[in-house]
């Protein structure tokens, strides 16, 4: 059988697949072999990369978003020359291989997101894509356009019934962002069967009335000239972005095609074998490359390093004439501070005057996004409260609209709050940018698919998040946070901070900062809280810390965000009593773990009951402390005052559980050891 190059190249990618899926008995073969052709094309002709330096700064962003495919992108990856070999393609989905059973961009070279939860791809793809609209217009010059880069996507069925693509492709047509491209795998095929059966709304007049641009191919197994004029006429739409409705058959030419087996099970070996005969293989070849194809993929992998070193030359030129500009650029992409940033951060007396913690952040964050341009910030629906958009910031719009321009750093995501968590997950992985997102902290967990791979793609996002327990009041349980920060503080590199008072909000900020490779949740109140004596910037690096103290103390107070002041003054109702206690303030039970036992031992010291205060769950801090001041069930709806006294969450009530926890132990003899692993 004589195939041209192009054809010969998207058969040995189907089988491929087939062999690498098969391979492991495990994996996704249907939708890579139905991809093959539209992916080949995006690559081969569209998509500008450098596989020897695949981070390099103008390169365009590729978002495999229906990521149970990725078999697909292993195979071009190997083939255009990234650091994919066929023994890597041969290990997929073992332990400590390059291809893992979804992308993960801290495991396989060149990849710009992480992606398996449907949906959260092409959503991070508007996060990029606004992205370069942003340096595009802060950097860009006449005569140099060092961002100039595309964002395509492939997308699936399932990725457009997940409410957070709504939201965010919602966004992507109100910003207008014309270089996002998305070829859409329409295959009419889920895991539970044909889409007739869940899923027949009419897709191209949702995107439509979206603001997008929208085409369709309707040969998607072969028609390899339409889906290249498909991706030319979306390039040529500068003020939508685009979807384009590739019809293809999941599991192409394969015994299963067009059936739910397609999806999620490896071929049989007969049906391997069938296949490779009719694409023109030798069956009897596992894991084969024809030498054409290799050849034909290299010319492609050519013209990425002919790309990057034009850019490169036209960098150098810009440098020269615009060096403040291009070292900026430098700075923000290595993910280096500017110089002294940490001498902006706001310090406090305890006579400076109350305020909510939601309010020391607006504090810092204004003093700091006059030294850190890195910062993007944005609110779903809720800038008034959440407080985190600073004095000078510009809206991010686009210019036609009249609201703003690409240059502007505030987001407006709208009541969004899953799509816009994952827009931030985009912006980080763009590079150069930190993202701040905020709303109530009750409603992190309706994000928290995107909050997740924030920390599994060890990425520094940061989550504003304010009004943060029983102590917003009259909204009642719903919007009252109980359980939240217990899976925060469980989840892996995850910071959660919940700061006491305005030097710990700015330890808050100066720890988030520096941690280049983790989210962080910032907890913060609506109602005010004093500037405690004792309270520090520092110290918020250690996660807990003595605040105030007691000589002989016989009796450990640990406090957290709003309620270290009720702490504090428990320890002074006690020591009325004759009953020394030391106030620990703990903002970030992960720093604290992280410290050397002998220092947490110097804080929590053994042999001392420990109280914990908390108006959240009480929870988790059974690691911490012997008793508990705090939530044993939901909130209710009421001034903050009535609530607070009818949970028990008072000074005489840290008083009285002091009290009974020294009582308790000096009946028992002795006092239990806390947070031992063994």
């Amino acid at each position: 059988m004589v195939q041209s190059p192009d054809l010969l190249s998207i058969n040995t990618v189907r089988v491929l697949s087939a062999d690498v899926t098969s391979g492991n008995k495990s994996g996704h073969p249907g939708g890579p072999i139905g991809c093959a052709p539209m992916a080949h094309v995006l690559f081969h002709r569209f998509v500008n990369f450098n596989p020897k330096n695949p981070d390099f700064i103008n390169k365009d962003r590729f978002v495999l978003s229906n990521g149970h495919a990725c078999a697909l992108q292993y195979v071009l990856w190997h083939l255009l020359g990234f650091d994919v070999s066929m023994d890597d393609l041969k290990n997929f989905r073992q332990l400590g291989s390059k291809c893992p059973g979804h992308p993960e961009r801290t495991d396989t070279p060149g990849l710009d997101v992480t992606t398996g939860p449907l949906g959260q791809g092409i959503s991070n793809a508007v996060g990029l894509a606004a992205s370069e609209a942003h340096f595009a217009a802060k950097f860009n010059k006449p005569g140099y356009e060092i961002f100039n880069n595309y964002t395509y996507v492939i997308l699936g069925d399932g990725c457009l019934q997940e409410g957070v693509a709504a939201e965010a492709v919602s966004l992507a047509g109100h910003w207008k962002l014309g270089k996002l491209i998305c070829l859409y795998d329409d295959n009419d095929v889920t895991i539970d069967g044909h889409n007739e059966i869940q899923f027949t709304e009419d897709t191209v007049k949702r995107f439509e009335a979206y603001g997008w641009h929208v085409s369709y191919v309707e040969k998607g197994n072969e028609d390899i000239e339409g889906i290249a004029k498909a991706i030319e006429e979306a390039k040529a739409v500068t003020d939508k972005p685009s979807l384009i409705k590739i019809k293809t058959t999941i599991g192409y030419g394969s015994l299963i095609q067009d059936t739910s087996k397609a999806h999620g099970s490896p071929l049989a070996d007969d049906d391997v074998r069938q296949l490779k005969e009719k694409f023109g293989f030798n069956p009897d070849e596992k894991y084969h490359v024809p030498q054409e194809v290799y050849e034909f993929y290299q010319s492609r992998t050519k013209h990425g390093e002919e790309y990057e070193a034009a850019w490169n030359a036209l960098f150098q030129k810009y440098a020269t004439e615009y060096p403040a500009e291009a070292a900026e650029i430098k700075r923000r992409f290595s993910k280096q501070l500017p110089d002294n940033w940490e001498q902006v951060l706001p310090r406090f007396q305890p006579s400076d005057p109350p305020l909510a913690t939601r309010k020391f952040s607006e504090v810092v964050l204004n003093a700091l996004a006059s030294a850190i341009p890195d910062f993007t910030s944005g609110s779903a629906d809720l800038s008034g409260s959440t407080l985190n958009r600073w004095k000078t910031a510009t809206d991010f719009q686009h210019p036609s609209t009249g609201l703003g321009d690409y240059s502007g750093q505030y987001f407006s995501y709208g009541v969004r709050e899953h799509g816009m968590f994952a827009i931030m997950n985009g912006m980080a992985c763009y590079g150069g940018i930190i993202p701040i997102g905020a709303t109530f902290l009750n409603f992190l967990t309706y994000g928290w698919g995107a909050a997740r791979l924030s920390a599994l793609s060890h990425l520094r996002v940061f989550y504003v998040m304010t009004h943060d327990s029983i102590g917003l009041g009259e909204d009642g349980p719903t919007h009252q946070p109980i359980e939240t920060l217990l899976l925060t503080r469980s989840t892996p590199n995850m910071l959660t901070f919940r700061p006491a008072d305005g030097n710990e909000v700015s330890g808050s900020y100066m720890c988030a900062l520096k941690d280049t490779s983790k989210p962080s949740i910032f907890s913060l109140s609506r109602q005010p809280v004093p500037n405690l004596e004792g309270s520090s910037i520092e110290n918020v690096a250690k996660g807990g810390y003595v605040l105030q103290d007691k000589p002989g103390y016989k009796v450990i107070l640990v406090g957290t965000g709003t309620e270290t002041s009720i702490a504090v003054e428990g320890a002074q109702l006690l020591a009325s009593k004759g009953i020394p206690a030391r106030v620990v303030s703990m903002p970030c039970t992960e720093l604290y773990d992280a410290q050397s036992d002998e220092y947490k031992q110097s804080v929590l010291t053994p042999g001392v009951p420990v109280v914990s205060v908390e108006a959240l769950g009480v929870y988790g801090w059974e690691r911490y402390a012997h008793a508990h001041v705090g939530m044993k069930g939901f909130g209710a709806s009421a001034p903050i005052g009535a609530l607070y006294k009818h949970f028990n969450i008072t000074p005489e009530a840290v008083a009285d559980k002091a009290q009974a926890a020294l009582t308790h132990f000096s009946k028992v003899g002795y006092v239990p050891q806390l947070g031992v692993e063994i």
